[in-house]
């Protein structure tokens, strides 16, 4: 007679999960009745709040192209604007003085 190996197993204790069984009825249910009725799932739409408000934006890309044509001139001195930062800047200026939304300027020291 041919001797078998002994394989080593562990024992595991079989822990049985505790559901109630009530729960599964109800979400059955419910799944089920979603699907008999059509009734889509109601996705909530994010609220986003704009920093920028759209007359800012419309006032930028008119300074923007003054700027690009070379016709942009800063406020005093009446020098051309050269920089693509500082046009920017004229044009949120503006859009300040005129009562748009734009977060007020940043303090630099």
């Amino acid at each position: 007679m041919a001797t078998r190996k002994k394989t080593t197993r562990k024992k595991t204790t079989a822990k049985k999960a505790t559901r109630k069984k009530t729960t599964r009825k109800k979400t059955a249910a419910r799944k089920t009745g979603a699907r008999k009725t059509g009734a889509k799932k109601r996705t909530a739409k994010k609220k986003t709040t704009r920093k920028y408000g759209k007359k800012a934006g419309k006032k930028v890309k008119k300074v923007m192209e003054e700027f690009k044509s070379g016709k942009l001139k800063s406020g005093r001195s009446g020098k051309k604007v050269t920089s693509r930062k500082q046009a920017i800047a004229i044009g949120l200026s503006e859009a300040r003085s005129e009562g748009d939304k734009v977060p007020p300027q940043t303090k630099s020291s």
